[in-house]
């Protein structure tokens, strides 16, 4: 029987929405989803580790790596670059697994056009307020790059057509569950499993 290839996973929604604690908290959940590493060219925030959190390069190394076409998609985002390594994309779904890669918006739409098979789930805030909220929570922003990412974010959300689901940033364990629903419904989708189960009805 043909092994089912893994999902590619794309989250993506408004900075600030909290698309890293949902990641964080789904991977905790289901251990068995990868997670994609993204390269980017923006300082580490404190206690964010190379190689984990980010691959923090220089715009060279950044720039480097867009000539050798070593990224499934990229974006210069409020002054800084953010792209994902695509070995470790390929490989991951090729071995079954799924995997996970939290982008921005400009970058998932970059994904869409190579990986139209991709799940792709836009992630929302309960409101604007509560966007910019958590954006000055952080205090890592001042606050004209906080202007700037709510102006980006109103653009952000009217994207949100061009993605398979939507899910609102309530409450984490809320937003967890519904994205955890959605992977299992798209592995249990025909297009997905019939390659796989052909042989069951195959007469020799």
């Amino acid at each position: 029987m043909k092994k089912e290839k893994g999902l590619l996973l794309v989250l993506s929604g408004p900075a600030g929405v909290g698309k890293g604690t949902v990641c964080a908290s789904l991977r905790q959940e289901e251990t068995d989803i990868q997670y994609s590493v993204s390269a980017t060219t923006r300082l580490p925030r404190q206690g964010e580790v190379d190689g984990v959190n980010y691959f923090f390069k220089t715009r060279e190394q950044f720039e480097k790596m867009i000539e050798q076409d070593q990224l499934l998609e990229w974006a210069e985002y409020v002054g800084n670059y953010y792209g994902t390594p695509v070995d470790y994309v390929r490989e991951t779904i090729d071995k079954g697994q799924d995997i996970i890669l939290e982008i921005e918006v400009q970058g998932a739409l970059k994904v869409r056009e190579r990986f139209p098979e991709g799940v792709f789930i836009f992630l929302m805030p309960p409101s604007l307020a509560e966007l910019r909220n958590r954006i000055v929570g952080r205090g890592t922003e001042t606050e004209d790059v906080i202007n700037k990412r709510m102006t980006v974010a109103r653009e952000e959300i009217d994207m949100m057509k061009k993605y398979d689901y939507v899910v609102e940033n309530d409450q984490v364990h809320l937003a967890v569950e519904r994205i955890k629903s959605i992977v299992t419904a798209e592995h249990c989708k025909r297009e997905r499993l019939i390659e796989k189960y052909k042989e069951l009805v195959e007469v020799d």
